[in-house]
């Protein structure tokens, strides 16, 4: 169980490297929702999205234990991998980002861009995971999982933030990935005593975290494709669900559809730019509005970074095609 004295210590190390985010509201959202929202802006991290601050816990942890130049490597969609370089350099080390064929081309310039040696393999991000373990085993370099208690220390470290600064909310919509993200909300509101509800957010076209938590079964569901692919999970890992199992309120399966229009509505009400996993929060709000109604709530953005033609479509009033 992640303690305060931890969770300050991992904030230590996150505000060497980047400040607290914003938490705003917008008159306009209010309006939309029909209650009052609260913005956690995880969009303005120095890589665009909340994964900057797990990745520095993590490598400061690694820099305990390997010397500088010891090399990563780790499966991404985009953000995990834009951060791990991003932190990776911060600590000098190398490393390797294994994307799924067909990845975002902008995600992968990213990446690249940032230091990180990328390499393309398989059509989903299962195949690119097991082509990262392979590579780890056969060419010894140390192997960056996607989901790890210091992942989930230095997302807490943004619900430590909400709590102090908003303590008195009626529910927290998360987006959910494979889960750091909502197991560090889960802590920081076991620590901080918060009343708020825990809402997790996942696409219904991947709702393999949907049957874990509700059922127990880990076989993961075959999942469709999803421009939000932040939330493109497949196989849950069995300790983020126990976690989210144990402490989530309840879940909220958002189509590609509401996100489309919740990314619009951000941008009318914000002048935000939000990716599809980082609008899927305001799309869990937006679908439950009549229970909310009146009540004060807050949506996380977890991220920002998303393709322009993408966003193109979006503004046009479609919804893109993954």
């Amino acid at each position: 169980m992640l303690t305060l004295a931890a969770l300050e210590e991992a904030a230590t190390t996150v505000y060497r490297h980047m400040a607290p985010t914003p938490l705003y509201g917008w008159p306009l959202l209010d309006q939309h929702a029909g209650c009052q929202v609260l913005v956690k802006h995880e969009n303005h991290a120095p890589t665009g999205s909340f994964k900057a601050r797990g990745s520095l816990v993590y490598m400061e942890a690694m820099a305990r234990q390997h010397p500088s130049g010891t090399s990563f490597i780790t499966a991404t969609r985009g953000n995990h991998g834009l951060s791990m370089a991003w932190a990776a350099k911060i600590y000098g080390f190398n490393v390797a980002s294994v994307v799924p064929q067909g990845n975002s081309p902008e995600q992968n310039a990213a990446v690249q861009a940032m230091g990180a040696f990328l390499i393309e393999h398989g059509s989903s991000f299962e195949e690119a995971q097991e082509r990262a373990f392979t590579i780890s085993e056969e060419a010894r370099y140390n192997s960056i999982p996607s989901f790890h208690m210091d992942l989930v220390k230095g997302s807490a470290t943004y619900a430590m933030e909400l709590f102090r600064k908003a303590p008195r909310l009626d529910a927290v919509f998360v987006p959910m990935g494979l889960g750091n993200g909502i197991c560090g909300v889960l802590a920081a509101k076991a620590i901080f005593r918060a009343e708020t509800r825990v809402i997790g957010v996942v696409s219904e076209n991947a709702p393999a975290y949907v049957r874990a938590v509700e059922s127990g079964d880990m076989q993961g569901a075959p999942s469709k494709p999803t421009f939000a692919d932040g939330l493109a999970v497949a196989d849950p890992d069995p300790e983020a669900a126990a976690i989210i199992r144990a402490g989530v309120d309840h879940m909220v399966q958002v189509s590609d559809d509401e996100i489309a229009e919740a990314i619009r509505i951000l941008y009318r009400a914000t002048h935000n730019l939000s990716e599809g996993a980082g609008a899927a929060s305001l799309a869990g709000l937006m679908q439950e509005r009549a229970k909310w109604a009146g009540k004060r709530v807050a949506v996380v953005l977890c991220g920002q970074n998303i393709d322009r033609h993408w966003m193109h479509d979006i503004l046009a009033g479609r919804t893109p095609s993954a």
